[in-house]
């Protein structure tokens, strides 16, 4: 886990004249992915468009959080083709793949932080990447003050409690200004208060900045209420896709109504 966060932390803006942006920002063709010979995902095609909110939602075991490693280039696909921002993934060599990263980062059910203050797990992102000093003060501030916790600079993040953690995890994310960001179950076991927080915080940063935001969760109401477009997955594969209106109050698949009704479906 430790390892997943150093690379999700290492946006860059356009060089040069920039061409028109591509209006998706994954393309997935024929992608599947297995684990010791067992296919865990297959998808035949499925784009995500630039600037949504994305819910991901379906029982445990439907692949959810494997496609979120997918598209933060954490693992290749067993096979098939996965574009970011038009660029092919495939076949790309580690400082590539790195670069394309860098326009992207994730926040895990349970945030890595690092043994020392919230000034320093929110900087290391920017430090990383060469911002000056004064730039990163400034920086890291706006994000705790944006997160409601300006005065836990100085303490020591494993000392906060797990609402805390999480919105330190989200500052130390926005702070970069990813194009993408993934959320992997991210108010899990959180109190409604924090789960408020966390949503309203999650709102903000796509409405602010227009980032896309694909979320993962088990909280199918929090689907309901944050998302645009609601991707529902089942056994590896993306069985429906639609607004939450759709998905809640019409869907198409017999297998989302019963998801929906709280039917177990294995």
């Amino acid at each position: 886990m430790f390892l997943l966060l150093l690379l999700t932390l290492c946006y860059t803006g356009c060089r040069g004249r920039c061409k028109t942006i591509n209006p998706f920002v994954y393309q997935l063709e024929n992608i599947s992915k297995s684990y010791a010979g067992k296919q865990v995902l297959s998808i035949d095609k499925l784009v995500i468009e630039r600037g949504k909110i994305y819910g991901i939602i379906g029982p445990s075991g439907a692949g959810k959080s494997t496609l979120l490693r997918l598209l933060n280039l954490l693992e290749p696909p067993s096979s098939g083709n996965l574009l970011f921002n038009g660029v092919p993934v495939t076949n790309k060599s580690g400082k590539q793949v790195l670069e394309l990263r860098r326009k992207m980062t994730m926040v895990f059910q349970r945030p890595v932080l690092f043994d020392t203050s919230v000034y320093n797990n929110v900087k290391y992102g920017l430090k990383a990447r060469g911002y000056a000093r004064k730039d990163i003060t400034e920086l890291v501030h706006k994000a705790l003050d944006e997160v409601g916790l300006t005065e836990f600079v100085d303490r020591n993040a494993r000392s906060l409690s797990g609402g805390e953690a999480q919105r330190i995890a989200l500052a130390r994310a926005m702070v970069l200004k990813p194009e993408v960001i993934l959320l992997d179950e991210p108010t899990s076991n959180l109190d409604p208060a924090n789960v408020a927080m966390i949503e309203k915080i999650t709102g903000g940063l796509h409405k602010k900045q227009g980032t896309t935001v694909i979320m993962v969760t088990h909280n199918i109401f929090q689907a309901q209420r944050m998302s645009e477009e609601i991707l529902l997955f089942f056994k590896g594969k993306l069985i429906e896709r639609g607004t939450a209106d759709q998905i809640f109050n019409h869907p198409r698949d017999e297998r989302t109504d019963a998801f929906i009704k709280g039917v177990m479906i294995y």
